[in-house]
């Protein structure tokens, strides 16, 4: 809706993962710093961890654009609650390989071949591993296993595990996981976004779908931003698409801090908790089949016995009041005719 307005190309802060819009801040530029890195290592574990929402999944795929196709193949799995035979076959359908097979061995040996015909070709496999705090140590412990394809002094898969906070915890902490620790070459932790870096990030998103400097963010727009979002990029997404959405619909091209506060005051009460309110009358209970009242609870038999007695007593009041009137009836006609009778003794 609010494209058309701005006469913008497209969603500027879309919250699924785009490559394309990556933005380079500072923690961010950190990051692929430890993944080039380890890249230049070809070898051992890189992993980066980060709270809900501060790009780590965009940050992966961005990697992926930048890869040379000819030097690396590289495969990316998002991890939910794998076991290690569930993982392994997850990790040989991501490099495309038919993940079918009658055991274990059979899929370890189909993934180490082509492995060793990936690196003859001159080819290194990268593994990026997302949600990594899904998996289990026993998992994990398969991830390492498969650090152990080598041809000679060559590892022949590297694999980045992507996670959130509690994920770094619990490598560092299991006593189960020592051996994976050993082969961690780099650890990072994305941090959100500081004050100064957010107008940029702002600026870089509208600029690709086309922005002309409409609308305009002033500087206590972004202020207001950054204190609602705390920097974090998803939660920047989310208020600033509704904003967009606001200013197109008040028809607003300079966007300034009472916007924002507007914004958040409307977000605030999309959570709110609305009580249904009906001016219709309410149903009439619904006729109880009598037939069935043996096979009822007791609390049920006992309603349907209620409703019943009701109807019966309606019945009974009913035929009471026609009864009264065709009593009423015949002696308004008795009354009538001794009236006629009367004036015709008259005559």
């Amino acid at each position: 809706m609010y494209e058309s307005f701005y006469n913008l190309q497209g969603r500027p802060f879309q919250l699924t993962p785009d490559p394309r819009f990556y933005f380079s801040s500072r923690t961010h530029k950190k990051a692929m710093a430890y993944l080039t890195y380890g890249m230049n290592q070809g070898e051992g574990f890189i992993i980066i961890t980060g709270d809900v929402g501060t790009g780590k999944t965009t940050l992966v795929r961005h990697l992926f654009e930048t890869l040379d196709r000819n030097e690396y193949i590289a495969a990316m799995i998002v991890s939910t609650q794998l076991s290690a035979e569930d993982l392994l076959r997850s990790v040989v359908a991501a490099f495309g390989l038919d993940a079918q097979a009658d055991d274990k061995g059979q899929l370890l040996a189909r993934l180490e071949k082509f492995l060793r015909e990936q690196f003859r070709m001159g080819r290194r496999a990268l593994l990026v591993v997302d949600e990594a705090q899904n998996l289990s140590n026993a998992a994990l412990e398969e991830m390492r296993m498969l650090s152990n394809f080598q041809e000679g002094d060559k590892a022949l898969i590297q694999s980045f595990l992507v996670g959130q906070p509690e994920f770094r915890e619990r490598i560092f902490s299991a006593p189960e996981l020592e051996q994976l620790r050993q082969r961690v070459i780099a650890t990072h932790h994305l941090e959100p976004m500081e004050e100064e870096e957010l107008a940029g990030y702002i600026e870089h998103r509208l600029s690709l779908v086309g922005w002309d400097n409409d609308p305009c963010f002033t500087a206590d727009a972004v202020e207001a931003i950054y204190r609602h979002s705390a920097g974090v990029p998803r939660r920047l997404n989310t208020l600033c698409s509704r904003v967009l959405l606001y200013g197109s619909l008040e028809e607003i091209h300079t966007i300034d801090g009472e916007t924002i506060e507007a914004v958040v005051s409307d977000m605030a009460s999309d959570t709110r908790q609305v009580t249904a309110t009906s001016s219709a009358l309410p149903p009439r209970p619904a006729p109880v089949n009598r037939q069935n009242d043996a096979t009822l609870p007791l609390d049920a038999q006992q309603r349907g016995k209620d409703v019943s007695a009701m109807e019966n007593r309606l019945n009974q009041l009913e035929s009471m009041m026609k009864n009264q009137d065709e009593t009423l009836r015949r002696l308004t006609d008795l009354m009538a005719n001794l009236a006629g009778g009367g004036a015709k003794d008259d005559k």
